[in-house]
């Protein structure tokens, strides 16, 4: 019977007599964690960021149209919401994501100049914009990285307009986002008399009533005014806007391509090995190695480069994040901040890929004849 240390041993020495053929499988599975540890640690971010900025701007439901990938609503129809009893404030606006240089794009809004939601915007230098003027905001990072400061201009969309005050916001977002007149978003974004959706405040939950129902009491009553439009608590809407919803789609698909090229590259590792190893398995047969010790074997060989590569790759996805945290064009959407638990389940998903591919080398080595095996040369 073979103890756990011949396993550990034998496995040890395969990866290390072929030590080439095992470094080009490490830089796959790498490959691989790094490029599902950057994208959906990116993605994943960029929801955190969009729930900070709902939850510090005091927003609790976001209307938009049912169809969110061109909601496009009448601004007009914001005094039926506001007649809706739990509904405090009503915030119409607009936003998109722009090129402001060739090097920086941002998140741009449209408000208007006495939304609720500039209340919770702490203006660091010069004033707030007025309605119908070419008055912008800058967020304090995006400022930092344009070089802008109070009385600049900046040209957006072909349209120069003046920085009226630098602020610092409640998230990355709107650390690097512009924010403009709503009636001049309009205009740039050829939204007349349209805005992308409206943000609600509602009053205080009667007492005794959960937040959660309160907010979907509040939301089921404006949708029933509003019929063809949804009404999203903002941490739904945080995750299902169109922007967070694209982020996840990219990076789970070009993840899941790099994780399959990393898996693909272990199994061919593996079945090399056992067609490689053949009379060297058919002497442990021989020696009284049952077929479920094979199969550990294998298994543990395909762990063990699993392991390794998702802890360096770990490590590169983390890293990368850092890089993108620092670049003009991604660090008002992305943080370098990791929870310890995702970087955990990126670990465990490197391991399970290497068992996965593991899989079915292992059967073959176990299926192996202990006397055709000797007999192969």
């Amino acid at each position: 019977m073979a103890s756990q240390l011949s396993f550990t041993g034998f496995a040890w020495k395969n990866l290390w007599r072929r030590r080439l053929r095992t470094l080009l499988t490490l830089v796959g599975i790498t490959m691989g964690i790094g490029a599902f540890v950057a994208l959906v640690g990116f993605s994943r971010a960029f929801e955190h960021e969009w729930m900070r900025m709902y939850t510090s701007s005091g927003i609790d439901i976001a209307v938009v149209q049912s169809n969110l990938l061109s909601s496009s609503i009448d601004e007009s129809l914001a005094t039926k919401i506001s007649a809706v009893p739990d509904v405090a404030q009503v915030a119409p606006m607009i936003f998109n994501l722009m090129d402001l240089t060739p090097e920086v794009n941002a998140l741009v809004y449209g408000w208007r100049a006495n939304s609720y939601e500039l209340d919770s915007l702490t203006l660091l230098s010069g004033h707030r914009f007025h309605d119908g003027t070419q008055e912008i905001l800058l967020g304090d990072l995006l400022a930092s990285n344009l070089g802008k400061k109070v009385g600049d201009m900046l040209s957006i969309q072909g349209t120069n307009f003046t920085v009226a005050g630098v602020f610092h916001g409640g998230s990355a977002l709107e650390a690097g986002s512009v924010i403009m007149p709503l009636d001049q978003m309009q205009i740039v974004a050829g939204m007349e008399g349209k805005v992308t959706a409206f943000h609600v405040k509602l009053r205080a939950a009667p007492a005794g009533e959960s937040y959660d129902d309160y907010v979907k009491q509040a939301s089921a009553a404006i949708e029933a005014v509003l019929p063809g439009t949804r009404a999203f608590p903002a941490a739904e809407r945080a995750a299902n806007n169109q922007i967070v919803a694209l982020a996840h789609s990219v990076a789970w698909g070009t993840s899941a391509i790099a994780l399959l090229i990393g898996i693909l590259g272990i199994a061919n590792t593996m079945a090399m090995s056992v067609f490689e190893r053949t009379r060297e398995i058919g002497i442990l047969r021989a020696l009284g190695w049952k077929g479920r010790h094979v199969i550990l074997l294998i298994l543990a060989e395909a762990a063990a480069l699993g392991f390794v590569g998702g802890l360096v790759g770990v490590g590169v996805g983390w890293g990368t994040l850092r890089l993108l945290s620092t670049l003009p064009q991604t660090a008002s959407v992305v943080s370098a901040s990791v929870s310890p638990s995702y970087l955990l389940e990126s670990l465990l998903i490197a391991i399970a890929a290497g068992l996965l591919a593991g899989a079915y080398p292992a059967w073959r080595g176990a299926r192996l004849s202990p006397m055709e095996a000797l007999r192969y040369e």
